[in-house]
């Protein structure tokens, strides 16, 4: 009798425990199905807000061309109102989802969610920083070539983290905007000229002055050589063979278009000093003896 009491209340403690869970799942799918009209109204919050940072970005970027500024400084413009568009949504949608939260707990929820992803991401808000800086204070463009610590090549983008560089050879460089920030940054076309120097040497035999007069005329009359700009030569070396000298002139500050003056200039000056015969010497070597040499003739072979 004892053993059916028993198992008549273990059955009884069965049926509660499954009676209890069901009305908790029950109670969930109400509580649930009760919540779902905040979650769609969240859903709908984030869509809208993704489709005002888009539109923000296509009307920012009508609306800032009449404005005589950099272009970088628009991009940042643009960037933090999209980033302030995404946290004011983003908090709209969890005071909808949970109506318990205020928007005074969503603040302290979110500084306090900050530092913590802050610590945790450093680095990744480093660059984000960086990318701030460097499109508000650098002198740079999308467009401008630049070279720093043996990367050279063409800005293509600046974005939140990092910046795309498209080297001169056609590879694409990613490189942190953290890299840019702390290192010096040589900005090639910052203007739109550049000036350009070669050696010339000239033989010892030949009149020094005639041969700047020739070599000047002849840069002058390139035509990737700036008109408005001057040509200058300056004589500063007495070589081993040859008496050296700096030809400079200005061009335009893309690097192929200085490698097309530098080009055209060298094959124009050889051309000329060729024309007019002044040598362009190899390198001479003349041996002295402390004694005078004895010639003798070899006998000749039968």
């Amino acid at each position: 009798m004892a053993n059916e009491n028993e198992i008549v209340g273990i059955v009884d403690s069965v049926d509660e425990v499954t009676l209890t869970l069901w009305q908790t799942v029950v109670e969930m799918w109400n509580s649930f199905l009760a919540h779902v009209p905040y979650i769609l109204a969240g859903v709908m919050i984030l869509c809208l807000t993704w489709l005002l940072t888009h539109t923000l970005s296509a009307v920012g970027h009508k609306l800032l061309g009449y404005w005589h500024k950099r272009e970088s400084l628009k991009d940042l413009i643009l960037r933090l109102l999209s980033i302030l568009v995404w946290v004011l949504g983003l908090m709209l949608t969890a005071i909808v989802i949970f109506p318990g939260l205020t928007p005074t707990k969503a603040l302290s929820g979110l500084g306090l969610v900050s530092i913590a992803v802050g610590l945790a991401f450093k680095d990744i808000f480093e660059n984000f920083f960086a990318g701030i800086l460097i499109l508000w204070r650098f002198p740079v463009e999308r467009g401008d070539f630049i070279e720093c610590e043996g990367v050279s090549g063409k800005i293509e983008k600046v974005l939140v983290r990092m910046s795309y560089i498209r080297k001169a050879s056609g590879e694409l460089v990613v490189v942190p905007n953290s890299f840019l920030f702390k290192n010096p940054v040589k900005i090639l076309t910052n203007l739109a000229k550049r000036r350009v120097t070669v050696a010339v040497g000239v033989a010892y035999g030949e009149n020094l002055a005639d041969a700047v007069s020739l070599i000047e005329n002849t840069v002058r009359s390139c035509d990737t050589v700036l008109s408005d700009e001057p040509v200058q030569i300056f004589p500063n070396n007495f070589g081993s063979s040859s008496m050296d000298m700096e030809v400079t002139w200005w061009t335009e500050s893309k690097p192929v278009d200085v490698r097309k003056s530098r080009a055209e200039v060298v094959t124009a000056v050889k051309a000329a000093l060729d024309d007019a015969g002044i040598e362009i010497p190899f390198p001479y070597r003349t041996l002295t003896f402390a004694e005078p040499m004895e010639l003798k003739k070899l006998p000749s072979s039968p």
